[in-house]
């Protein structure tokens, strides 16, 4: 190889999506392609093929059942849910099936009946138009390269789990088993040619607090493992070749963001109030009873969202009343005084437990437009009513709050709190105790919410607006689709007036209005949604400590001129420009600063 540092500088610009500024060597993965050569195996040799794919499924299970665990404990239950969907695949009769049929019948080895069975697959999801399907085709190629790999001895798989010297990885992608095998204490950074802000890559830097920018778009065929790059979370930029100048001015950056870190440090414990005296009330989402000292050390006022779904996925039998008391109950108790909103069970045809899809039939084309949430618990009622007793139980601890997911209109609500209600009574009965006053609130998903938002806000005692789903359901973008994911845009004019409107009718009717979605985790996006009028603010831990010291130098007045103009603007990209002037001019030690 070339001596690099005779070459100039060079820079490729992408999508920052997890601060930091990281120098190392690069490491390119995703070329160890797992072709396989067709070869007919002897008569006999059928049972001892059969013994290789039996092995190497095992194995994979195993694997896939360990980075689960893994990813569970480190960044906690629903990054760890897609994991469900590998381990499924290993478990589809029709695949095993025909693979089993290939070695027996057509006398092939493992290897070529598992290679050619699993890219049949892939071709036939391909060629559908099915969004959620074709996410399916990630995993199946995911999993069939790491069955393919056991096959073989293990010798073929990208394994960054156990890299000898600290690296930048660099590839076209990322599949959720490898950025879960990553060694934080050897991964300095990573960039990517596709991605988003919202991307499942971004998403686990961010809770790695590791550098990352993706959509670089050839940067894992323009660059070459060994040379010395410098990757810029902050600004977007992969750095090839940088000058002894460039390095002096990253090393100041580096020393500012020290310095903010001391900083975030010092107001964790401090009200989150901004410079005209407006207070902002900062929760945190959570995903497990153990995250809960992550909010007390972040310096958040509660849980604005306490998922449940983590009590339900990679478990043999649905959790007891008794166990999911015990759950929620932990939590008030840890958190008190704050409070803790739980929202009800959120999953459905894109992400069942095993043990349930399994006795159904949940398929579904698009189970994002289908049976999930509030529509699958309010058809389950015994799971619903299992959960909804549990939470009332636990409600006696005084900081509980209830909220049901995807509602999307007063039918929906009524009906489920009609059960709320038929639940309490059976407490009473039983004369077991729970806040007679325990608030419950719903969560804004869906557009057809926003339009009855009036209706809704009279059954209720808040909103949580799920900017997630409501930026998607809106633009008909998903944000996980690379060939689409620049349509997901948060700052689009009619998210925000959607979100205006929301507040507006909460506000009318005499109650809150927060968010729980990844926008509230944006320090560029918090004065805009404080203009618009939004009272809370749910953020991952982590970003709980940037969002408060953004707020205490923010003043509202700008925060809401900010909102005036974006509501009469026409475009996302003045929206994003005036909206990143404002959190730069006051705090721009936030954003990198110049470099």
């Amino acid at each position: 190889m070339a001596d690099d540092s005779l070459k100039s500088e060079v820079k490729l610009r992408g999508i920052p999506v997890s601060r930091g500024v990281c120098l190392g060597k690069v490491l390119i993965i995703g070329k160890n392609a797992l072709e396989v050569e067709p070869g007919a195996i002897a008569k006999d040799a059928a049972p001892h093929e059969l013994d290789r794919l039996e092995g190497a499924l095992m194995a994979t299970r195993q694997q896939l059942t360990e980075i689960h665990s893994r990813v569970s404990e480190a960044m906690g239950a629903a990054h760890a849910g897609i994991f469900d969907a590998h381990i499924l695949v290993l478990d589809d009769p029709t695949l095993i099936e025909q693979v089993t049929e290939m070695i027996e019948h057509k006398r092939v080895s493992a290897d070529y009946a598992f290679s050619t069975v699993a890219n049949r697959f892939v071709k036939s999801l391909e060629s559908v138009q099915d969004e959620y399907l074709r996410e399916r085709v990630a995993d199946i190629k995911d999993v069939s390269n790491r069955v393919l790999t056991n096959l073989r001895g293990g010798d073929f798989y990208d394994d960054l789990s156990h890299l000898p010297e600290p690296c930048i990885i660099i590839g076209h992608d990322l599949t959720p088993s490898t950025t879960a095998m990553l060694d934080k204490s050897k991964v300095l950074g990573f960039a990517t040619d596709v991605g988003s802000k919202t991307s499942h890559s971004a998403i686990l830097a961010r809770s790695m607090r590791i550098p990352a920018v993706v959509g670089l778009q050839t940067a894992s065929r323009e660059f070459k493992t060994g040379q010395t790059v410098l990757l810029d979370g902050y600004n977007g930029l992969l750095i090839l070749n940088p000058t002894d100048q460039t390095l002096f001015e990253y090393g100041q950056l580096e020393r500012r963001h020290q310095k903010v870190e001391d900083q975030l440090q010092e107001i964790r414990s401090l009200p989150a109030v901004t410079l005209d005296g407006t207070h902002v009330c900062i929760s945190a989402n959570v995903e497990e009873v153990a995250d809960a000292a992550k909010v007390i050390n972040a310096g958040a006022e509660g849980v604005g969202l306490f998922r449940t779904e983590y009590l339900f996925l990679n478990r043999e039998s649905l959790p007891s009343e008794d166990e999911q008391f015990e759950a929620y109950r932990e939590a008030a108790r840890t958190l008190k005084p704050h409070s803790v909103i739980i929202r009800t069970l959120d999953i459905g045809g894109d992400k069942l437990p095993a043990y349930y899809s399994m006795k159904t039939d949940t398929a579904e084309m698009n189970p994002f437009l289908g049976w999930r949430a509030i529509r699958f618990c309010l058809a389950e009622t015994t799971i619903f009513r299992t959960q909804l007793r549990a939470i009332l139980r636990a409600s006696v601890e005084g900081n509980i709050r209830i909220m049901y997911p995807m509602i999307s209109g007063v039918e929906e609500l009524d009906e489920s709190n009609a059960r709320l209600e038929i639940y309490k009574d059976e407490l009473r009965v039983e004369g077991l105790p729970f806040d007679e006053e325990i608030q419950v609130g719903a969560m804004i998903e869906v557009p057809s919410a926003v339009m009855v938002a009036d209706g809704l806000a009279r059954r209720v005692k808040f909103f949580s607006l799920g900017t997630n789903d409501l930026i998607q359901y809106a633009l008909a973008a998903d944000r996980l689709n690379e060939k689409v994911a620049y349509l997901y845009d948060p700052a689009h004019p009619a998210i925000l007036r959607l979100i205006k409107m929301t507040v507006d009718a909460g506000h009318r009717n005499g109650i809150w209005v927060g968010i729980c979605g990844e926008m509230a985790s944006d320090p560029v996006m918090v004065p805009l949604l404080l203009g618009l009028g939004v009272d809370e603010l749910s953020a991952t831990p982590p970003l709980v400590p940037q969002i408060k010291y953004l707020v205490r130098r923010l003043k509202m007045s700008e925060a809401k001129e900010l909102a005036q103009f974006a509501l009469s603007a026409e475009s996302s990209a003045e929206i994003l420009t005036r909206a990143e002037e404002l959190a730069g001019c006051i705090a721009p030690e936030l954003f990198g600063g110049k470099a």
